[in-house]
């Protein structure tokens, strides 16, 4: 299939020009004036197979909710989808997102969709984003799916950003421990120590934990960072494996503290995008299918893979949840009351907010436990190099 450019008049006398598809001149001549156009001229452009070589593929969360809502805007006022991607694009101030506009802005206007313009950038838009847009164009509400979409991408930013926040500070301070620990363990120690084995004395039994522990990371080191290095490889091999992935997904849900966060967290993110299909007219099959691919957890993933064959089958949506024990059960009764009263999106829509409550009470509980936690752990350590450095010098002095 060919490519032609045109510049061309619309039926109300406005200039329009951008590029058409199609077998032929002829056939893109028809095109054309199916659309009321009056073409003043159609040349075919020389195939390029570097033409979308040098489409970025990282457009940041922030652009992408602000297209979102921008389009919606636009729609909303009565604009058709091509109009407001040109508006769209005197707005924008990046080259590579005005780069993507511009390609899409021409599919759209040589006539496809916008379903099938997005299509092909997968690293940008995502699965759920394009089955929104296809349902918004499909039943004539993409103004509304496109708003219910960005107010659905700010929500799930600012949840991740909540989730993230509250796991960096721990995850800095046992990195943090484990270097300190490591750089003390090669370095300070065999340095304040080598001077008590010189003395004929009785080295305490800490003093000799610690000599005995800084003995061992000096002449092993090379092959701790080794085991290191394994252990992380070897971890990365086994989460590429379907047993290896529920493992760790059993082993990260069951750990104090954090396990209720990883939980709750995915919960949300599945439930609101299950929420947010089914509402926007998106057929249960379809929707179970996408929200799936909403987490990396294996465990959940194959929970909706088993419902979505139930539902084939013709059983509820909530039977296949309540058989399931590693589900929450206030997620199949609610799906079960939701079936009932034929306001399922409704009801995943409440269950995504309990369960958003349910992760913000994680995430304090884990603020407020992890502060003094390392404190202690930190005082203790402290406490214990301490006493192992000083209690031989106080030996030392108790024999002059």
């Amino acid at each position: 299939m060919a490519k032609f450019k045109y510049k061309a008049r619309r039926s109300d006398s406005r200039p329009a020009e951008g590029f058409v598809e199609a077998d032929n001149l002829k056939q893109a001549q028809s095109l054309l004036h199916e659309r009321g156009y009056f073409i003043i001229s159609l040349k075919e452009q020389a195939s390029n197979i570097f033409s979308n070589q040098f489409i970025p593929q990282g457009i940041s969360f922030p652009e992408m909710v602000h297209v979102t809502r921008q389009l919606s805007t636009m729609i909303t006022a009565g604009l058709n989808i091509d109009e407001a991607l040109l508006i769209l694009i005197q707005q924008v101030k990046k080259a590579r997102l005005i780069n993507l506009l511009k390609k899409i802005e021409e599919e759209v206007r040589s006539g496809k969709s916008l379903t099938s313009a997005l299509e092909k950038y997968p690293r940008i838009f995502s699965p759920v984003y394009l089955a929104l847009v296809r349902a918004g164009e499909a039943s004539g509400k993409l103004d509304l799916v496109l708003e219910r979409l960005a107010d659905n991408l700010e929500k799930s930013r600012d949840f991740r950003n909540k989730i993230k926040g509250a796991l960096v500070y721990p995850t800095l301070i046992v990195s943090g421990m484990v270097v300190v620990t490591f750089i003390v363990m090669t370095v300070v120690v065999p340095r304040l120590t080598g001077l008590y084995k010189e003395f004929d004395i009785e080295l305490p039994l800490p003093t000799r934990l610690l000599i005995g522990t800084s003995d061992f990371f000096v002449a092993n080191w090379y092959y701790i960072l080794i085991f290191a290095i394994v252990f992380f490889l070897l971890l990365l091999k086994i989460r590429q494996s379907k047993y290896g992935q529920f493992i760790i997904a059993t082993f990260m849900m069951n750990i104090p503290i954090f396990g209720p966060i990883f939980k709750q967290s995915t919960l949300v993110e599945i439930t609101k995008t299950l929420a947010i299909l089914i509402e926007s007219g998106v057929p249960i099959l379809s929707a179970l299918a996408i929200a799936r691919n909403a987490t990396n957890n294996i465990i959940f993933k194959d929970a909706f893979d088993l419902a979505a064959k139930k539902v084939e089958k013709g059983f509820p949506l909530s039977d296949p949840l309540l058989e399931n024990k590693m589900m929450p059960s206030i997620l199949g009764q609610m799906v079960a009351i939701g079936e009932h009263t034929g306001k399922l999106g409704e009801s995943l829509t409440k269950l995504s907010r309990y369960f958003e409550t349910e992760a913000d009470i994680a995430v304090r509980t884990l603020t407020t436990l992890i502060e003094p936690l390392i404190m202690v752990i930190l005082g203790v350590g402290v406490g214990f190099l301490v006493l192992a450095v000083l209690l031989p010098i106080y030996s030392l002095t108790s024999k002059f």
